[in-house]
């Protein structure tokens, strides 16, 4: 059982979708940066979502829907929202599947797209980081071959005995939960990892790149193993205190009716995600919420194959868009295509107004919670 305090906690989490404490990009919308001009290379002919993109495609998505690199106080390697599972039985009753998801952050995402089963995904944060760890990610799904073997990948600790795909998540974590990290396998592995990025799918990572998805794994998941959590990076997580470990998220979550849906829980969801992530159709963006590119990028691709966006995990990071920032986002979220059953997945306070209290800080990182989409921006169309 979860300790209450962790339910209780109300922390910084995953605001890594708009700039915090830094210069802004600039915002302005010019000819080299409208994602319908930028989307001439990668849009075909179909007026389908794909069932799988080349390796080109899903790198030309990457990069051309992409703002600048941004800044957060911290690296948000980890989610703090426990309850993240409680929305997925009301979710799976009102979204389609095969639509398009949108999300922001890491490992929250891969749980949601396997309960809600879209087409496409589009995860767009503000900070680069975060497509690497996406990408380490993605390498790390595409190479094992079942739960055991991620974990054991994951956090380079060597694989424990007694434990096979069949086992439950719970006895999962328990075995790793007294092994140690091991550099030859951290080694090891980061060099698999880097070779199936840039040998099997070659993707032209950017300089910067390899660096930054070292960094991840190391700082993350070589040192925190099972017993990460949002504190762990620079900046000491910045209301990581008293968050959920990785265990914790992963095996003793449940939804509203006591049952684990984390991507981790059962072979059958991890070999949905690794599936998903075998045909290129989780996209990470590097893109501000208030910015003029991603998002509006998103929609435009959507649209030109026939897609909606059926949901929008936001996390809390509507309590950093206030004021004109809030109404850019509203504008862009209104480009999207959308129909009566698009929801908002969210935590804290949720947008300025609404019935969950406005933006602002407080709020309360207990739940996620979700609203209608369509509804909420139409009155922002047409800014």
């Amino acid at each position: 059982m979860i300790n209450p305090r962790l339910r209780l906690a109300a922390a910084l989490v995953f605001a890594g979708s708009i700039g915090f404490g830094a210069a802004r990009p600039q915002l302005g919308l010019s000819a080299a940066s409208s994602p319908v001009r930028s989307l001439d290379r990668v849009v075909s002919s179909t007026a389908e979502l794909p069932a799988k993109l080349s390796d080109q495609e899903f790198w030309n998505l990457t990069e051309e829907l992409s703002e600048a690199n941004g800044y957060f106080r911290s690296d948000n390697f980890l989610s703090n929202e426990v309850g993240y599972q409680m929305v997925i039985p009301e979710l799976v009753a009102r979204v389609k599947p095969g639509g398009v998801y949108m999300g922001v952050a890491p490992e929250i995402n891969f749980t949601y797209i396997a309960a809600l089963k879209p087409r496409m995904a589009f995860i767009i944060d503000i900070r680069r980081g975060n497509l690497h760890e996406h990408l380490l990610y993605k390498s790390l799904f595409e190479i094992s071959h079942d739960r055991v073997e991620f974990l054991s990948r994951l956090f380079s600790r060597k694989r424990p005995s007694g434990v096979s795909a069949s086992s439950s998540i719970a006895d999962l974590f328990a075995a790793y939960d007294g092994v140690q990290p091991n550099e030859e396998l951290f080694n090891a592995n980061l060099k698999a990892v880097m070779d199936h990025l840039t040998k099997t799918h070659h993707f032209k990572l950017r300089d910067e790149d390899p660096e930054g998805i070292e960094y991840v794994y190391r700082q993350a998941f070589f040192n925190g193993g099972p017993y990460l959590n949002y504190s762990f990076g620079s900046a000491g997580g910045m209301g990581g205190m008293n968050s959920p470990t990785y265990e914790q998220l992963m095996a003793q979550s449940t939804d509203t009716n006591g049952e684990n849906r984390s991507f981790l829980s059962s072979e059958e969801r991890f070999a949905y995600i690794k599936d998903f992530e075998s045909r290129n159709l989780l996209v990470p963006i590097v893109g501000d919420f208030a910015g003029p590119k991603a998002i509006r990028g998103v929609g435009e691709y959507a649209r030109q194959h026939g897609g909606t966006v059926v949901a929008f995990y936001l996390s809390n990071v509507e309590q950093y868009l206030q004021g004109d920032l809030w109404r850019r986002f509203c504008a862009s979220v209104a480009t999207l295509p959308l129909d009566e059953s698009s929801t908002y997945i969210f935590s804290g306070r949720g947008a300025p107004g609404s019935l969950y209290g406005g933006y602002g800080r407080g709020g309360g990182m207990g739940n996620s919670r979700t609203r209608p989409i369509q509804s909420e921006v139409a009155a922002c169309a047409a800014q």
